[in-house]
């Protein structure tokens, strides 16, 4: 009876690596889409537009106009106007994070609240005390895009767009050799399609509102020629004007900016369930780096370490390999430091970093 039991404990010290691998490597995923919304809050996202801000003539030009297309007193209603895909499509078929509600929490770990901390943890896994500006300063640390691009598997397929200027420096695009188009840069290239020759025409031709940012159809455009050109494995896009339109003061172009983002997500979406190349085999995560204020109204322009509730965010994840729990109720609480850890799992691989980083999120891989 020993020799059995012996027999059988031998066998399973030899099968249990084969085991342990199968469950970081037996995934449907083989590409995932990094998508962040800039300065999205949460209360927009899971409530829709805001009552005291959509009737308030001091943040929007034609009060009444802005009413008759965005609010519902019906608050599923409301939110599913605002942002259709999340609420028809990603609540359905993924998960939604962040409803504090329901005491289900995501927040940032880093003590700024502003752009550039929050980005670098996203994309390292750890917040940095020295990175406390928006200065275009080469990011010194190794983001997860850089790290997966380092993999055989990965190596020259990951790629970034964004519609900040400061983006080729938090990627330390000089350091890692990783592809960044941002701010007003064209698509370059011996291979350009006539669709980005024209984009950069088109770009040069085109006014933004703003000296850093450009109008985010120029990001997705150009993401989305380069995906069908490309077919990257690893892909990040960041969308800005919600941030932007936000500081400006102006609720209704932050809401038709936030309608706008989610068909931009949506379009993307579509194509990749109609690619041979990503259909069934890609992973959306989505998050902001932000939040915004919200205890006093006026405040929700601003964000920052003075502006209670900057540091609340929201987190959704879709794909294959992503149980569908749609709009997550459980109290729980999320990090931004995890995102980065979540991106590289989908691939099968355990990010480590020089610093501690954040765990993957829990229930969003199915194991």
């Amino acid at each position: 009876m020993n020799r059995y039991f012996l027999a059988i404990l031998l066998c399973a010290v030899c099968f249990l690596p084969m085991i342990i691998n199968a469950q970081t490597t037996d995934l449907k995923t083989e590409n995932v889409f990094l998508i962040t919304l800039d300065g999205l809050r949460w209360q927009e996202l899971f409530g829709g537009a805001d009552d005291s801000l959509i009737h308030n003539s001091v943040f929007t030009k034609d009060t009444a106009a802005l009413k008759k297309e965005f609010w519902h007193t019906d608050l599923q209603k409301r939110r599913e106007i605002l942002m259709p895909w999340f609420w028809n499509t990603m609540a359905k078929e993924g998960q939604i994070i962040g409803n504090r509600n329901y005491g289900n929490n995501a927040q940032v770990t880093n003590i700024h609240w502003f752009s550039y901390p929050g980005y670098n943890e996203i994309l390292t896994g750890y917040t940095d005390p020295y990175i406390k500006s928006n200065d275009k300063i080469n990011n010194p640390n190794i983001t997860v895009l850089e790290w997966l691009n380092q993999k055989e598997a990965l190596k020259g397929r990951v790629a970034a767009f964004g519609s900040w200027d400061v983006f080729p420096y938090i990627i330390n695009r000089d350091r890692s050799g990783i592809p960044v188009n941002a701010g007003f840069e064209h698509a370059t290239g011996d291979d350009l399609t006539w669709k980005e020759k024209y984009l950069n025409e088109l770009q040069d031709q085109t006014p933004s509102p703003w000296n850093s940012v450009r109008l985010d159809v120029f990001t997705h455009q150009f993401a989305l020629e380069y995906i069908q050109k490309k077919h990257p494995k690893l892909l990040y896009i960041s969308y800005g004007e919600t941030d932007d339109f936000a500081h400006d003061g102006r609720y209704d172009h932050y809401l038709h900016a936030a309608r706008r983002t989610d068909k931009f997500i949506d379009d993307l979406w579509a194509y990749c369930q109609a690619d041979p190349v990503y259909k069934n085999k890609t992973a959306f995560v989505i998050t902001t780096d932000h939040g915004r204020g919200d205890i006093v109204k006026n405040e929700w322009t601003s964000h920052g370490k003075i502006y209670k509730g900057s540091n609340e965010i929201w987190m959704a994840v879709i794909g294959p390999d992503t149980p569908a729990l749609g709009e997550r109720k459980d109290k729980s609480r999320f990090f931004q430091n995890q995102l980065a850890k979540t991106v590289a799992a989908f691939f099968g691989y355990e990010y480590s970093n020089k610093e501690e980083v954040g765990e993957v999120l829990d229930g969003v891989i199915r194991r």
